[in-house]
């Protein structure tokens, strides 16, 4: 992942649905990225009964718990959270381009903005600087949510 993050722009958030569905594996990890997203959220004026957040067993799982809370819930945007640790295989490469292709096709889909926030991460201390430390990827997943949601909103007027 790339350390050189866009500028933050000052973004209004009042008045958005956004959906969080977080995986459960590596869930120290994940639980730093909801607390981060939720907090730049509410920053930015997302009301708290605004904000859906929904459960999933892995990342492999999140485009399928994506497309569920989308049938489910009228949203402006979706953020889609798991954090990804290298094993002994190959098995990460393939949950992660499985993740991030299938949260793709549904936001193209379904025109609503999804965030792939799948953080992956070589070992678990780059897995906890990204998510627990000083590279607060969480943040960076809320304000691209608000972002496109504030797109969404501009274009479609």
């Amino acid at each position: 992942m790339s350390l050189d993050s866009p500028t933050a722009l000052s973004l209004d958030g009042t008045g958005l649905h956004v959906g969080i569905v977080a995986a459960r594996f590596n869930q120290r990890f994940v639980e730093g990225l909801i607390e981060n997203v939720v907090a730049v959220l509410r920053a930015a004026g997302v009301a708290p009964a605004a904000i859906t957040t929904i459960r999933v067993p892995g990342s492999g799982e999140l485009p399928s718990g994506v497309q569920l809370l989308l049938g489910a819930k009228q949203l402006d945007v979706c953020i889609a959270l798991g954090v990804i640790i290298k094993g002994g295989t190959l098995h990460d490469q393939l949950v992660a381009e499985a993740a991030q292709t299938g949260l793709m096709r549904i936001s193209l889909d379904t025109g609503t903005p999804i965030i792939a926030g799948v953080v992956t991460a070589n070992d678990p201390t780059q897995a906890e600087q990204r998510c627990l430390g000083e590279i607060n990827r969480g943040a960076e997943f809320a304000q691209g949510a608000i972002e496109m949601a504030a797109l969404k909103k501009r274009l479609s007027s």
